[in-house]
């Protein structure tokens, strides 16, 4: 069995019936689905053919994870995350959990710092809800994007992200992104380059927080979590198998580079049904 425990509805030119077959090739058995929500202007319109339409609540909304829910809902666990700024988020996500089903708190990706109050809260009441967490972080540093700001910082950086962390013991937070993942290594390239390169040194702070925080889980999805993994080979299969309970296979795209390196490492078959599925289940049971 593999779950995929990052993906978006109608992300990067994939309808509903095009999910399907990727997932189908991939032999993906199901997909966490997550939205994107926020304001406009904190999203770079450079994304443009990555997002089918340009929604009024962010870029990837609530109705389109729960339309493909509906019509596969074998296929599907939902999951959505409101603005912790918005003054009726615990509401909406209360109602969201009461009335739809909603699983998973995510994708959160905002500019903001995530331990500003309002977001300990809402990370409070998923941990109350049994709802796990997942962050994108990314740091300042320039892009060259098409938006007036010449980048897109999301979530404050990794001390921010730990002071969450450690304010809600009780929440699971899956951390993702460029921002997280560069923290694998002590080489300080975590502000300067969304995919750093290179052996990975010691002093990681990523190590030193799955250490401390049994509550944080890792989200391997996209370039930053297949890089920091594959950058360093050795280093990358010594940190999958020391926190084999604690990492999720999971893509945020549509191809097989993630699969691809997991198979490469010659892990035994436990380790592997650990990241493809069976921590996925701890945290989301199926119905």
């Amino acid at each position: 069995m593999r779950i995929d425990a990052h993906n978006h509805p109608d992300w990067h030119g994939h309808d509903l019936e095009k999910f399907l077959d990727n997932m189908k090739e991939n032999d993906i058995d199901v997909t966490w689905l997550l939205t994107w929500i926020c304001p406009d202007d904190e999203f770079d319109k450079g994304y443009g053919e990555a997002l089918s339409v340009m929604f009024e609540d962010g870029p990837v909304p609530f109705d389109r994870a729960l339309y493909y829910k509906e019509k596969y809902p074998e296929k599907f666990v939902l999951g959505y995350c409101p603005d912790p700024r918005d003054p009726q988020a615990i509401n909406k996500l209360r109602a969201a959990v009461k009335i739809y089903g909603v699983k998973v708190c995510g994708e959160l990706k905002l500019r903001m710092m995530y331990d500003n109050p309002d977001a300990i809260r809402l990370f409070k009441e998923c941990g109350k809800l049994g709802l796990p967490v997942t962050v994108h972080i990314d740091y300042e540093f320039d892009r060259e994007t098409n938006h007036p700001w010449p980048n897109f910082w999301y979530g404050g950086g990794i001390e921010a992200f730990e002071r969450a962390v450690k304010a809600c013991p009780e929440t699971t937070f899956l951390g993702h992104a460029p921002g997280f993942w560069a923290h694998i290594s002590g080489d300080d390239q975590f502000d300067k380059v969304a995919y750093p390169e290179g052996p990975v040194k010691e002093g990681g702070k990523l190590i030193d927080m799955f250490d401390k925080y049994p509550n944080l889980y890792g989200d391997i999805s996209a370039g930053s979590g297949c890089n920091a993994l594959a950058r360093d080979r050795e280093f990358g299969k010594k940190f999958i198998l020391k926190y084999q309970d604690r990492l999720l296979y999971a893509r945020d795209y549509f191809d097989k580079r993630h699969r691809e390196f997991i198979d490469s490492l010659g892990l035994e078959q436990d380790v592997l049904d650990k990241l493809y599925y069976k921590n996925a289940l701890k945290l989301v049971p199926l119905d």
